[in-house]
């Protein structure tokens, strides 16, 4: 019988936010009760946007995983703790859909499922690429004769 090995790992990603910034942030600004706000520099405004998540992603970069934990696991427990950490899948999925789409089996290489998708991909474009060269006004057809009599 299949021994299963759950792992817990932390993704690490650097982010970066580029926000713009009202020309007023800085500045003593007074509300109608008369009470000061706290003025704020333009990198504190930009932080608290980020903190809100208001902000847009500019652009990231995947630094690390750590390995956390792992530990044994039976086949059921893995099912379970599917359902617990994705709930909305976890309810729609039987467990056989989960082992098939969440568990890596013996043998399995997620670089070699990538590249033959991204082989996949590159052929479909070429595909696309030689039905768009046609258009989409339909000169590139042939005159069809009026077979009516």
């Amino acid at each position: 019988m299949s021994k299963y090995v759950m792992v817990d790992t932390v993704s690490m990603f650097r982010m970066r936010y580029v926000v713009e910034v009202p020309d007023d942030v800085g500045e003593d600004l007074y509300f109608m009760d008369g009470t000061r706000s706290f003025p704020c520099t333009p990198e504190e405004y930009a932080k608290d946007t980020v903190t809100c998540e208001d902000a847009k992603e500019f652009t990231q970069e995947h630094l690390d995983e750590v390995i956390v934990s792992t530990r044994e696991v039976t086949l059921e427990e893995a099912v379970a703790q599917y359902r617990k950490d994705e709930p909305t899948l976890g309810a729609a999925w039987s467990d056989d859909l989960i082992i098939k789409n969440a568990i890596t089996p013996i043998g399995h290489s997620e670089r070699e499922k990538m590249k033959q998708e991204e082989s996949l991909w590159e052929e479909n474009n070429e595909r696309m690429d030689i039905i768009g060269q046609n258009g989409n006004d339909g000169l590139h057809y042939d005159e069809v004769l009026d077979t009516k009599p």
